[in-house]
């Protein structure tokens, strides 16, 4: 990732950091957790999960509100109508990195561990019940060392991927995975590669420069046997993205430029036949990299034979806005948005201006922009923001882990995320609540499978509003910096 570029982006948006809950003995007890619910819900109940900037409250829930009959508003007034659908939601999570998965599996003691991932995982308890990873093939700049499935000596080629192997992974990242969908076993895991093998790129290395044209053929065979190999340990992929950010190549870590025109080509002649004659069900998804690059995922779209093979677009967060999203959609409304990379880290260490900012732009606008996930990037990195593998040597994981004494600190990530997956459920549509207005907080509606619904709010000021649903409303003061999750059931 280009983070030491790019992340100047977010200096400005967010800002100093307040403690969060850690886990400092071996019961592994947060010091400020997650309320778990001891209500009963019954009809017109609404129940009420809310954060403040100040972090007095982390994700605490809050007591229950009553729909009523509807009298006229004296505040504004937020209108959810859950027969007006748009986009499905996939689900939301991280980055399982090396990095992560080798704290999480070699640092942690058992019960640490079992704890944490509960946490992380499920929605029992303090769980706020993660839904999607996305997983690195090979090195990226979070990893131990650098390695692809494939990597020869110097001068060697393998381009019938005759050595090919996920071995590297059976270590710390098979492992935390299986561990993963045993707590979730709906968690939906998606394939991104930082580079191919160096034998298949001009400059024969990992770091930077391109792939070689003869190479395409292999290059696509490789994202299959991906796919395959991981399908062996029963692990499904359900997508995967072609090129980790195709428009940045560093000699820092693993990467590669691919343009726009490249990608096309590779997609249309190489990829998606390949899936085919496969018979693969992973959807493959374009672009991956920042929105203010939108014209890339653009162009390699204009070809309609490679967009046949198309089912989405990725975005990260480290240049341009979220608005790009709906500026696609506008293009291809037929193609899925997934949000798939951004970090916070010790360039920005307020934890109520990281809630606003993550909130506003990677959770509503990102779904009110089409967007059907919200992935972050390290699940887990140390206290030293590592280990790192040449990349960025101050991002902040979604928890930190401690090396020293395997206390772990949940940041403000996490609780981001619990807003959206302790009550959102994948195959939850986006419903309509209404147009932005200035005198309402932020918001983004779902209907879920289970007939549930769920309204996320945020604002940096206090604010009273009212929310009407079929004929009922209910009131509610936000205070200032806050972020509030409701649920409710759509059947009484």
């Amino acid at each position: 990732m280009n983070k030491p570029i790019a992340l100047t982006l977010l200096i400005f948006l967010l800002a100093a950091c307040s403690a969060v809950p850690t886990l400092t003995d071996s019961k592994a007890i947060m010091n400020t957790p997650i309320a778990t619910r001891t209500d009963i819900p019954t009809p017109d109940q609404v129940e009420v999960w809310l954060t403040l900037g100040d972090a007095s409250k982390k994700l605490s829930q809050e007591p229950s509100l009553t729909f009523v009959p509807a009298p006229t508003p004296d505040s504004p007034v937020i209108k959810i109508d859950s027969e007006t659908r748009y986009q499905q939601f996939e689900g939301a999570g991280a980055s399982l990195t090396e990095s992560s998965a080798f704290l999480i599996m070699s640092i942690l003691d058992s019960h640490t561990r079992d704890i944490l991932m509960h946490n992380l995982f499920t929605r029992k308890g303090q769980g706020i019940g993660l839904s999607y990873l996305r997983q690195p093939m090979g090195a990226s700049d979070f990893a131990l060392s650098d390695y692809t499935y494939d990597d020869q000596p110097s001068g060697h080629s393998d381009p019938d991927l005759s050595d090919f192997s996920i071995d590297r992974d059976r270590k710390y990242v098979i492992p935390a995975l299986r561990m993963a969908l045993e707590l979730n076993p709906q968690l939906h895991i998606m394939g991104s590669p930082w580079s191919p093998p160096a034998w298949m790129k001009k400059n024969a290395q990992l770091h930077g420069s391109e792939l070689l044209p003869e190479y395409y053929q292999a290059f696509a065979d490789y994202h299959v046997k991906f796919v395959q190999a991981y399908a062996s340990e029963e692990i499904h992929i359900d997508a995967i993205t072609i090129q980790n950010e195709p428009n940045y190549a560093t000699s820092g870590y693993p990467s590669m430029f691919m343009p726009a025109s490249a990608q096309q080509t590779f997609v249309r002649d190489y990829l998606g036949p390949a899936f085919k004659k496969a018979g693969l069900e992973t959807r493959i998804l374009i672009f991956d990299h920042n929105w203010d690059i939108v014209d890339y995922p653009i162009e390699v779209l204009s070809d309609p034979a490679a967009a046949a093979y198309v089912d989405g677009v990725a975005f990260h967060c480290y240049g341009g806005d979220v608005s790009a999203q709906a500026q696609f959609h506008e293009r291809f409304p037929q193609v899925g948005i997934w949000f798939t990379e951004c970090s916070g880290g010790q360039w920005a260490q307020g934890f109520g201006s990281n809630l606003s900012w993550m909130t506003r732009n990677l959770v509503i606008d990102n779904y009110r922009y089409w967007g059907k996930s919200t992935i972050l990037w390290n699940l887990a990195l140390d206290e030293n923001a590592g280990p790192q593998n040449g990349g960025c040597n101050n991002c902040r994981g979604v928890v930190t882990i401690n090396q020293n004494n395997g206390e772990i600190t949940y940041n403000e990530e996490f609780y981001i995320l619990g807003h959206v997956t302790k009550f959102v459920d994948p195959g939850a549509y986006r419903i309509d609540s209404g147009p932005s207005d200035y005198r309402l907080p932020r918001q983004v509606a779902f209907l879920n499978p289970d007939g549930s619904l769920v309204l996320i709010v945020q604002a940096d000021s206090p604010v009273d509003f009212t929310v009407t649903w079929q004929g009922k409303t209910f009131s509610y003061q936000l205070p200032s910096a806050g972020v509030a999750t409701f649920k409710w059931n759509i059947t009484h």
